[in-house]
């Protein structure tokens, strides 16, 4: 993985979800992640998407680019919901990183807790960068 991939997963703070539905048609969503190192997590409302990765794990998370159609990362991978809760570091960093942005949105960490439910963990399988 490129130096500008590895970057980006530790720093940007929304990426874009694609996931398929059950009659293949793609479907987008901005998300927040933390990348561990080995395999991005993510939180999610119990809906379409978890649906869709229950029944086709095969998503594509993708990263904007500049504006100019250069600095695109997509990342394909396999998701799958996760029946192992994320590790106590894993919540810690996770706060770190949204905690400000929960707080300029009017959420508690509880109401986050309460929506987000869901932990999905997806195992990259294909880097693709320009």
């Amino acid at each position: 993985m490129a130096k500008s991939v590895s970057e980006r997963l530790t720093s940007e703070h929304v990426a874009w979800l694609t996931t398929v539905s059950a009659t293949g048609t793609p479907q987008t969503s901005p998300i927040w992640f933390l990348w561990n190192g080995k395999d991005i997590l993510i939180y999610s409302l119990e809906s379409a998407r978890t649906r869709n990765i229950r029944s086709n794990p095969r998503v594509s998370f993708n990263f904007d680019g500049n504006g100019s159609g250069g600095d695109i990362v997509v990342i394909e991978g396999d998701a799958s919901i996760s029946d192992v809760s994320p590790t106590d570091e894993e919540r810690l960093l996770y706060l770190e990183k949204y905690k400000p942005t929960m707080d300029s949105y009017g959420w508690t960490i509880d109401d986050f807790s309460k929506k987000y439910k869901v932990p999905v963990r997806i195992a990259p399988t294909k880097f693709r960068y320009w």
